[in-house]
């Protein structure tokens, strides 16, 4: 007798992730909708349901009375097992229809190590995983999000690329192939059809061609029907946006297991390595009419007790104090509590904080970046010292004690003078507590200082920027970790080097990378996000046998005249602004918030769009 699925549910750790059935879940007829949308998070289920993204576009699907949207997570080892050994497709959360049997198969890029994931949840739904081998019965498999900006190493295995914001786009999306599967259009016909909507990308459309050097010569279109450049699409009008009110509710724990309420999208700081900040200029805020009428709805409809004030910077937000202090006013009678984070160490808004947290005190999350002002002017962060010292007396004064700094390691230009920079802040944020006077503070100081491994990324000045080599992480890794010894009440933690290497490689990779992924996926790495399953020595067996260099990748400098691979895509980001910028952190000068005067970054080309520039 073949094995069911629900006999597979009994024999795997938490079932939950993969039964669906979850309150405001959205169940349709797959077999009457016109056309049929499998949105795909390369990630587990805990994962996928702490993101905003898939909530928006999985409502936005579900909202046409023609479509029908349906979830489906990369399964945790024992469940994947489970499905090869049986060979039953990987399948649906809403209806358990295998992949294979949709009409589009969507991913969100959130994360260059999900790569490895997106190719096994093709391949065990049933989908092939080269796109040059799929059938006109094969789904379009189509990808956005952040790392969909640079998509290169995913050419050989997606049909379509959406860049920039998705809550229109993907509405147009679905009704082409919708009108292509009506109209009896080849495979070819559609994905042709799907480059007459701004923003999207057809990689199969376009030719590569490399230098002797190994570096890009040129991406260009087949031919004059297809786009040279691809505009990133906008969501001017925030307010109009789509905001998911009634999202499905998991029953088990989830890592951001609270209502998200986005208040902004954008960024006016200019941090130079940040990507987000650049790709998702311009800053567009929501009204605080509407956040308190999307906050009350989403408390109505979910049950939840925390809602997140969600943004790039969320005390940039131009009314944060009024909105904290309606919400609050609103809710708390629910005992809903609100959360504040990414917050600017030189905007702690004390009114707003005192606000947010009448109902729950959670610990507060800064991130000064560096420990010097020097490498702090580097990266155009902003912020001084006095402005973190300031901040943290006024949080321990007012009953906080945990505090969480992220820094990050290895930024163009560090020194060890620098790095010693964070033990000496986490000492000096100690400092600040204990001059509180004893019957005013709160016990229990805990301060938890988190450091990333710089990863040079696409459309930010430091895109042409190396990364350190691997021992020289590691050195600079364990410096930071002796000077933290004999710190009693801060705590030293830091990301693996060798993850954050091939990230590196991925981020600013081209079209080859497509080989060494197929070939690292082949030989086993999947769910390489997670600690216990990353295969570095695979990884490095990959490269050596498509004969293809890391260094080239992850430890080169790049020339200011190089082309790019993510060139043809337009971010509204010029070019020669990012260049400007690097030449000015190699300078370490400082460029003004954008809200103070246009930068001229490019998007003042753009009428209509930036709030700044017209």
């Amino acid at each position: 007798m073949p094995v069911t699925i629900d006999q597979l549910l009994e024999r795997v750790e938490k079932p939950s992730r993969y039964t669906g059935g979850e309150m405001n879940a959205t169940v349709k007829p797959i077999n009457e909708a016109e056309v049929s949308f499998a949105f795909c998070f390369p990630d587990t289920y805990e994962v996928a349901m702490s993101n905003l993204a898939i909530k928006i576009l999985y409502g936005i699907i579900n909202d046409l009375p023609y479509a029908v949207c349906e979830r489906c997570c990369m399964p945790w080892v024992d469940m994947r097992k489970e499905l090869m050994d049986h060979q039953i497709p990987l399948f649906s959360l809403e209806s358990r229809t295998p992949l294979k049997d949709f009409d589009i198969v969507g991913f969100t890029l959130q994360y260059e190590m999900s790569y490895t994931n997106i190719l096994d949840m093709l391949h065990l739904g049933g989908i092939p995983v080269k796109s040059a081998q799929r059938s006109e019965s094969d789904p379009i498999v189509c990808v956005g999000g952040p790392c969909a900006f640079n998509p290169e190493p995913l050419t050989a295995f997606v049909d379509a690329v959406m860049i920039g914001d998705g809550e229109e786009q993907i509405v147009e999306l679905t009704n082409a192939v919708r009108e292509g599967r009506k109209q009896g259009l080849s495979r070819m016909d559609i994905l042709r059809s799907l480059t007459k909507i701004e923003g999207v990308y057809v990689p199969c459309l376009y030719q590569d061609a490399y230098n002797e050097d190994g570096t890009l010569k040129s991406l260009t279109p087949v031919d004059d029907t297809v786009p040279a450049v691809i505009n990133k699409r906008i969501q001017v009008n925030m307010d109009e946006a789509y905001c998911p009110t009634h999202p499905p509710v998991p029953y088990q724990q989830v890592v951001f297991d609270r209502i998200m309420l986005e208040i902004m999208r954008g960024c006016t700081r200019g941090c130079r390595f940040c990507q987000a900040g650049m790709l998702y200029r311009p800053v567009r805020e929501r009204s605080v009419d509407k956040l308190c009428e999307m906050a009350c709805e989403s408390v109505c409809n979910t049950g939840y007790e925390e809602i997140s004030l969600s943004s790039l910077s969320s005390s940039d937000y131009s009314h944060i104090t009024e909105l904290a202090t309606r919400l609050t006013a609103e809710l708390k009678d629910k005992r809903v509590s609100l959360s504040l984070p990414s917050l600017r160490v030189d905007k702690f808004v004390q009114d707003t904080l005192t606000q947010t947290q009448q109902v729950k005190k959670s610990s507060l999350t800064f991130a000064p970046e560096a420990g010097t002002q020097r490498l702090r002017d580097v990266i155009n962060k902003g912020v001084t010292e006095e402005n973190l010292m300031e901040t943290l007396g006024n949080a321990f004064s007012n009953g906080w004690s945990a505090v969480k700094l992220y820094f990050m390691t290895g930024l163009p230009t560090e020194t060890d003078e620098d790095l010693a920079g964070i033990a000496d802040l986490a000492k000096k944020s100690a400092g600040a507590y204990y001059a509180v006077p004893k019957g005013q503070r709160v016990k229990g100081l805990r301060i938890t200082c988190s450091a990333s491994v710089f990863v040079p990324k696409p459309f930010t000045p430091f895109q042409w920027c190396a990364q350190d080599r691997p021992e020289e992480v590691e050195r600079k890794q364990q410096m930071v970790r002796e000077l933290f010894r004999p710190l009693k009440s801060a705590r030293f933690n830091y990301h693996d080097s060798a993850v954050s290497r091939i990230e590196a490689c991925f981020a600013v990779g081209d079209r080859r990378l497509s080989d060494v992924l197929y070939r690292a996926w082949e030989l086993g790495c999947v769910l390489d996000g997670w600690n216990e399953y990353f295969r570095y020595d695979l990884w490095l067996k990959a490269f050596e046998d498509c004969g293809l260099d890391i260094d080239f990748y992850a430890h080169r400098v790049r020339a200011k005249d190089e082309v790019l691979p993510w060139d043809h895509i337009n971010a509204y980001i010029d070019k020669s602004f990012l260049w400007r910028e690097y030449e000015k952190a190699m300078r370490a000068e400082t460029t003004r918030d954008c809200r103070e005067g246009c930068n001229g970054c490019g998007l003042q080309k753009v009428k209509g769009v930036c709030s700044v520039c017209g």
